[in-house]
């Protein structure tokens, strides 16, 4: 099975690939100069949404902060942000697109529950309801066990489950 890190390498290296071959179907479509104007106006546009989405992504951070309520849609927002303006800046097409495209507020939104759902994998849950707020937890019925006077517990038919519900 392939590592982790050589998948990205591949990765990487793919899309130099592309985007290498895409500026040159465009520059022979387009022409050298409009090319790099476009490369160019991409990345300033790039550069600009750096700024404009850390700024927003602060100040909802703040916000969030001061009313007491959990960072993690501001935090998820503002990383989309700012991975779309480092797509921009980058120079090349296929990463402008992929910047471009985050910028769509439908997009956007998925590529959100998405980022939440892997940082709430990755975290602890108690840091996880903190940054969150309230998750929602599948819970899946299943036999109830019974403890057995001579070892382990043991599943019972059909026995309900009692207790307290703990948030967790």
């Amino acid at each position: 099975m392939p590592r982790r890190g050589s998948l990205v390498g591949i990765a990487v290296l793919l899309t130099v690939v592309v985007e290498i071959a895409l500026f040159v179907v465009v520059t022979h479509w387009l022409g050298i100069g409009p090319t790099l104007l476009l490369v160019v106006a991409t990345s300033l546009l790039g550069a600009w949404l750096l700024r404009t989405a850390g700024l927003r992504a602060w100040r909802g951070l703040r916000e969030a902060g001061m009313a007491g309520r959990p960072p993690g849609r501001e935090v998820s927002q503002g990383l989309l942000g700012l991975l779309s303006g480092l797509l921009l800046v980058l120079p090349g097409f296929l990463t402008d697109l992929v910047g471009l495209v985050l910028l769509a507020p439908p997009v956007r939104r998925l590529a959100g529950r998405g980022v939440t759902r892997v940082a709430e994998r990755r975290m602890p849950s108690g840091l996880a309801g903190d940054v969150f707020g309230p998750r929602r937890v599948r819970v899946r019925r299943g036999p109830a066990y019974q403890p057995t006077p001579d070892g382990p517990a043991a599943p019972a038919a059909d026995a309900p489950i009692e207790g307290e519900i703990v948030d967790g």
